[in-house]
């Protein structure tokens, strides 16, 4: 394999490869082994002529060079490795041309995404050849416009965008208790869609936090933007589901309070009959135990 690089397009982490380490590893290895021109190639005792973009391989040697140096558990068996070759070849990355001795395997448009100004050791394919080539030259200098706050394209919402509806959500709630002046709804839209894409939270939490947040005492006035409101996402959510306490210790929920027998406030006078006072002693009694143990 001669000495050089590929050239790899950074779209290529949006491939069915990337999800998959072991098939990504396949793929590169392609890559690597395309040949960068027209030359004759020696393999098994068989002189082929290949074309640039092909190389030519067997399943037994596919797999010994792609578990060259792997250990025990991170082996692929050749039969697996040639099933991806097969997936590859159906997504138009590449095309296999086999004979009983080898196989020439071709990796797709080579020439319109690798250029022959550079000795390269691997080609790319079609359906994943756009996300597989990269200028590099031109993308310094993308780079660095990106970096320039002056180049980035606005993004702009629709109204009916549900991340612009959070946005407006908020700027309604805060002027119900303030004035303040429009914003930039589609910069607020995009805080809150970072907010639920990038912080794994819900459009449901984010509605549901804006109108806690508004309508409490304290964080009414902290969050007055989508920013401070991404920036205090998790302190205001312990806070909002922890059970509030009262300086005493007892919670503050309200205590059903029961209706006393009027004989407790109003004990009645001493009777003639010993036994009906004793029925009514008995009963004072096991109220005022039932209160005691009530209050343990």
């Amino acid at each position: 394999m001669d000495i050089g690089y590929i050239k790899l397009y950074r779209k290529v982490t949006s491939s069915f490869v990337w999800a998959n380490p072991n098939m990504l590893k396949l793929w590169l290895l392609c890559l690597m082994k395309a040949s960068h021109e027209g030359r004759r190639f020696l393999f098994n005792g068989n002189e082929v002529s290949l074309s640039s973009g092909q190389f030519v391989t067997g399943r037994d040697a596919l797999g010994k060079e792609y578990n060259q140096g792997a250990t025990s558990d991170q082996v692929v068996v050749s039969r697996t490795l040639w099933r991806w070759m097969k997936k590859f070849e159906s997504e138009e990355m590449l095309s296999i041309t086999s004979t009983p001795k080898y196989s020439v395997i071709s990796i797709k448009k080579w020439s319109d995404y690798q250029s022959s100004d550079q000795r390269l050791s691997s080609g790319c394919p079609a359906s994943v050849q756009r996300l597989s080539t990269n200028k590099n030259d031109k993308n310094d200098k993308n780079d660095k416009n990106n970096n320039n706050p002056r180049n980035r394209k606005k993004r702009v919402y629709d109204d009916d965008d549900p991340n612009k509806k959070l946005a407006v959500l908020l700027f309604k709630s805060l002027s119900q208790n303030q004035n303040i002046k429009e914003p930039d709804f589609d910069k607020w839209a995009n805080t809150i869609r970072l907010t639920i894409e990038s912080d794994k939270r819900s459009g449901k939490e984010v509605q549901d936090m804006i109108v806690w947040a508004t309508n409490h005492e304290f964080w009414s006035g902290v969050v007055l933007s989508p920013s401070s409101l991404r920036r205090n996402f998790d302190k205001m959510t312990a806070q909002k589901n922890k059970p509030s306490y009262q300086p005493n210790g007892f919670s503050n929920k309200p205590v059903r309070k029961e209706k006393l027998p009027d004989w407790v406030d109003n004990p009645p006078e001493e009777v003639d009959d010993p036994e009906m006072m004793a029925k009514i002693q008995k009963s004072m009694q096991e109220y005022q135990k039932s209160k005691e143990e009530g209050n343990e």
